[in-house]
């Protein structure tokens, strides 16, 4: 009696004669290294010729102005922070890692930024992870090519599917973002080709399980396509040999998925225990405690923002897929993913459920795939004028040209966002004025987005605070003894606000704090704001109090004739918006000779409310620079400056030295 095993290998000489995808014919006679790679290339010439100009397309258009849109959000500067403190810091997260999201997706990330000195390459740290979840999108298009044509699909066909997958205004905004879920997809992608070989059923079906298993580990939702996986690989398998090999794939998913249980189990965190996370708080709060997304008829719900979003994006797409997905049910060939893409919209609105931002990430390959693949069969099936169904063809294939009309333009418009837009700039502007203006030893509150930037500036990790962690973990509220008040600095995104009651202390920062500094407009926003420990409502009285006795004392000074400004910088000191150090440099600077005043530059981000820069061109009808070079004269007058009256920053333009003091929320003069 053979075994199983035995059996395999019988029923894979009998078909090693046989043609095998592709077009390849498996021989003894089929040369090896150099000579094999040129049949290879031969083979499938034409297939490259089609692929390569998709794969062009593609890279240049989601390359194109990477760091300008979209914007970065908290959640892509996460997963950047958790890659970069694998690599610089040598732990798995940049805070204390909670099992919220199993690593495997940030350590490929990490992987690749340190294989290519991506971090290195890059002022905006999280610009190296884009870049990290660009290159899997471009893996994604080449495996959806293959995957297509393994389905029988036309050039043409396989060739569409890429571009939509790569173009659709939908995908490039969720391909330009760190998520996970870009990590996965090539992955899936992988699993689902491999499922679909037919030939050495054991190797493919056993790198099938595996590459579904990096794919769960990279993130956990794509555990949702498992029965669909099932499926595909029950009707790929062989009868002779499905039993085994599905069992071998069964095994490696099983030894995958249980490599996450014995991390947390030889970290001891297993279970809940006092004092430290663990693998079961990480999953309760995923299926249970999580608050759910909301109802889609209310306005204000976080699955009505999302479908919003989504539906803003590209409502082509969506349609599209859908109809495809639909019409795709009559096809054998294609109705595992149609049925996965309908089975996991519906998923989306189970009562109670939450719905992340993501989660339309796994469904877009899928999408594009049906979209190209039933209308390649529908044309087929008009072609052939005795088929069945020839109507059902016709009026899908109507469906899809209309689709392709109204997205030309649709799409060009979005398209020519991603490109030209610099959403962006308001975060980078916040940077660097916090490099500019803030000291090191000054904590701030702030986006992750931000987090890895500003401690390559230099700041203390303990000093950057990512807003999520200080109501959530206890490592941070022990380095905060008195919450929000031990802040100096809150920056605030749209991340922060969008749920102003969900983080008490950061809430109250905000609160109890002042704009010192603003960037962009609308969503895009960002705004520094400093942290007054009397509340915002008395820094707005000592503010007020403070603009009244500039006012005072610049009126007084606008009339020194030692003095020369311009009318514009006099009604500056008359209005009180002149910082009182500059009052009170001047002041002593008139009463021993002359000055001249070249303006008061205002600082990027603030408004003309408070100027703390000073412009001068000469003291006593002497230069004070000279062809970028500070005099005699100069440098005795800053060696003046001493105490509260020393600038933060002296930097020389010409002719002219420019003094700029730091932010104070309180008067200085007696």
């Amino acid at each position: 009696m053979s075994t199983t095993l035995e059996k395999t290998a019988e029923v894979e000489r009998a078909t090693a004669g046989s043609a095998a995808v592709d077009g390849i014919r498996p021989s003894e006679k089929t040369p090896r290294g150099p000579g094999r790679m040129s049949l290879w290339f031969r083979t499938h010439a034409r297939d490259l010729l089609w692929l390569l100009p998709v794969l062009l397309v593609s890279a240049v258009v989601n390359f194109l102005n990477v760091g300008g849109s979209p914007q970065r959000i908290d959640d892509e500067g996460t997963y950047t922070a958790q890659a970069w403190a694998v690599t610089h810091l040598g732990e798995l997260a940049h805070y204390t890692y909670w099992y919220d999201h199993p690593p495997l997706g940030w350590l490929q990330i990490a992987g690749y930024t340190q294989l290519t000195g991506a971090f290195e390459r890059w002022d905006v740290a999280v610009l190296a992870g884009r870049e990290a979840v660009l290159v899997a999108a471009l893996i994604s298009v080449v495996l959806l090519w293959a995957l297509a044509r393994r389905l029988g699909m036309s050039r043409v066909a396989a060739a569409a599917t890429g571009l939509v997958f790569a173009l659709s205004p939908l995908a490039l905004q969720f391909h330009r973002t760190v998520y996970l879920d870009n990590v996965a997809v090539p992955w899936l992608l992988l699993a689902f080709f491999l499922a679909t070989n037919r030939r050495g059923q054991l190797a493919a079906f056993a790198g099938s399980a595996f590459a579904f298993g990096i794919a769960v580990l990279t993130k956990e939702t794509f555990l949702l396509a498992l029965p669909v996986l099932a499926w595909v690989m029950l009707r790929s398998a062989r009868r002779e040999t499905r039993r085994y090999t599905l069992s071998v794939a069964a095994s490696i998913l099983v030894l995958i998925g249980g490599s996450y249980l014995l991390l947390a189990a030889v970290k001891g965190e297993l279970f809940s225990g006092a004092d430290r996370v663990s693998l079961m708080e990480g999953i309760t709060f995923q299926l249970a405690s999580r608050e759910g997304s909301g109802s889609v008829a209310d306005p204000d719900s976080l699955i009505n923002r999302t479908l919003g979003m989504w539906w803003q994006l590209d409502p082509v797409f969506i349609v599209l897929s859908l109809v495809a997905a639909v019409y795709a049910l009559l096809l054998p060939r294609l109705r595992p993913y149609a049925v996965l893409v309908l089975a996991m919209t519906a998923f989306m609105f189970r009562p109670g459920g939450y719905l992340p931002v993501p989660y339309v990430i796994m469904l877009i390959p899928f999408g594009a795939l049906l979209i190209a693949g039933a209308a390649d069969s529908a044309v087929a099936r008009i072609r052939r004028r005795s088929a069945s169904r020839r109507a059902l063809a016709t009026g899908f294939v109507a469906v899809a040209a209309v689709g392709a009309i109204v997205a030309v333009p649709l799409w060009g418009t979005q398209l020519r966002g991603f490109v030209l837009a610099d959403l962006d700039a308001p975060l980078r502007g916040a940077e660097q004025w916090l490099e500019e203006n803030a000291t090191t030893d000054q904590r701030i509150i702030v986006d992750d987005a931000m987090w890895v930037d500003l401690v390559r500036a230099g700041w203390d990790r303990e000093n950057v605070i990512w807003y999520y962690k200080l109501d959530t973990d206890p490592a941070v509220q022990a380095d905060s003894p008195n919450g929000w008040r031990d802040a100096d600095y809150v920056v605030t995104t749209d991340s922060m606000r969008t749920f102003p009651g969900a983080f008490p202390q950061v809430q109250q920062a905000i609160d109890n704090s002042v704009v010192v500094a603003s960037f962009g407009s609308g969503p895009q926003a960002v705004e520094v704001r400093r942290v007054t420990i009397d509340g915002a409502e008395q820094a707005a009285i000592s503010q007020q109090d403070a603009v009244a006795q500039r006012a005072r004392l610049g009126a007084e000074l606008a009339t020194n004739p030692e003095i020369t400004l311009d009318d514009a910088d006099r009604d500056r000191l008359v209005a009180g918006q002149v910082d009182e150090r500059i009052i009170a440099v001047l002041a002593a600077v008139a009463g021993a000779g002359s000055v001249t005043v070249a303006g008061f530059p205002v600082v990027t981000g603030e408004g003309d409310e408070s100027f703390r820069q000073l412009a001068i061109s000469s003291i006593g009808g002497s230069p004070v620079a000279d062809d970028g070079r500070v005099t005699a004269e100069g440098r005795a007058f800053l060696d003046s400056l001493t105490g509260a009256y020393e600038p933060a920053d002296v930097a020389v333009s010409g002719d002219t030295v420019v003094l700029r003091y730091p932010v104070s929320l309180r008067p200085l003069l007696p």
